[in-house]
C-alpha cells in the first residue's frame, strides 16, 4: 500500500493511541492516506526482565498487545489493509476511551490480561465489521514472525531506543520519528499547525533528537483524566515506564 503516513502501533500503548487520534485529525484536514502497521512492545522487550524493570502490570499488558496484534495480522491478511483503521479505532476506544466501571474491582494486571482474551476481542471485531473467528489468532504464534518483521522495520527507521508510536512520513524516502508523544489532543484548528512544525523539524537532515522523559499521564478516560484535567507526570524510557 502506498500511503502518505506509515503509522506503527501497539494497541495497548496509550501514547500511540493519543497520537493516532491526532493523526486522524490531520488526515481529515489534509486528506492523507495512512497505513496502520504493527510494532510490538512485548517483542521489543523480549529479552528484558519484566519483574526487575517494569511495574507489575506491564508484562500482562504487553502480552495482551501482542495477542491483539495477531488478530490484526490475520484480519489484514484476510480482509485487506483497509480493515486496520476501523479495527485499531475499536481497540483504542475500548481500551482507553472507556472509563472503568466503579463496580469493577479487578486488579490492574487482571484488567490488562483481559484485553488479550476472546471475551474482549470478539465484541471489538463485531464493531469493526469483522468475523468473530479472527479471534482464533490470539493464540496463534505463527503471526509473530510478521509482527516481528514490522517491529524491526519500524526500529530500523528510528534506532532501537524507541517505543510506540513510530511514524514514517512520505515513505519510503521521507522522514521517520518516534512519537510525537503527546498527552493532550490538540484542538481541531491547531492540529495541522502542530503537525507541520513536527515534520519541518524532522526534515532537517542534521536533526537528531528533542526529548524529555517526563510525561503527563494522557487525557484518556481509562485513567480517569478528562479534557479539563492535567495528568500527573511520570518518567518514561524508550516508550515504557521502566523502573531501571
Amino acid at each position: 500500500m502506498d500511503a502518505d503516513i506509515n503509522f506503527y502501533f501497539d494497541p495497548v500503548c496509550p501514547f500511540a493511541w493519543m497520537t493516532s487520534k491526532w493523526v486522524r485529525q490531520v488526515q481529515a484536514q489534509r486528506d492523507y492516506t495512512v497505513d496502520w502497521r504493527f510494532i510490538s512492545l512485548r517483542l521489543i522487550n523480549a529479552k528484558v526482565d519484566y519483574d526487575a524493570h517494569f511495574p507489575p502490570e506491564y508484562e500482562a499488558g504487553h502480552t495482551a498487545g501482542l495477542r491483539l496484534l495477531r488478530v490484526a495480522a490475520r484480519a489484514r491478511a484476510e480482509h485487506g489493509r483497509e480493515a486496520m483503521a476501523p479495527l485499531y479505532a475499536a481497540f483504542g476506544t475500548h481500551i482507553f476511551d472507556t472509563a472503568p466501571s466503579p463496580a469493577n474491582h479487578q486488579a490492574e494486571v487482571d484488567l490488562r490480561e483481559l484485553r488479550g482474551t476472546r471475551e474482549f476481542a470478539e465484541p471489538i471485531l463485531a464493531e469493526a465489521g469483522l468475523p468473530l473467528e479472527l479471534a482464533d489468532a490470539l493464540d496463534d504464534e505463527s503471526w509473530d514472525g510478521e509482527i516481528q518483521q514490522e517491529t524491526d522495520e519500524a526500529l530500523s527507521l528510528t534506532g532501537k531506543d524507541a517505543g510506540t508510536p513510530i511514524i514514517h512520513f512520505e515513505p519510503p524516502a521521507g522522514v521517520a520519528f518516534f512519537g510525537p508523544v503527546i498527552s493532550r489532543l490538540p484542538h481541531e484548528d491547531s492540529a495541522v499547525e502542530l503537525w507541520d512544525h513536527v515534520v519541518a523539524l524532522a526534515r532537517f537532515p542534521g536533526f537528531a533528537e528533542l526529548k524529555r522523559s517526563l510525561r503527563e499521564r494522557p487525557q484518556l478516560a481509562v485513567f480517569g483524566i478528562d479534557a479539563d484535567t492535567v495528568g500527573k507526570q511520570e518518567d518514561w524510557h524508550g516508550g515504557s515506564r521502566r523502573q531501571k
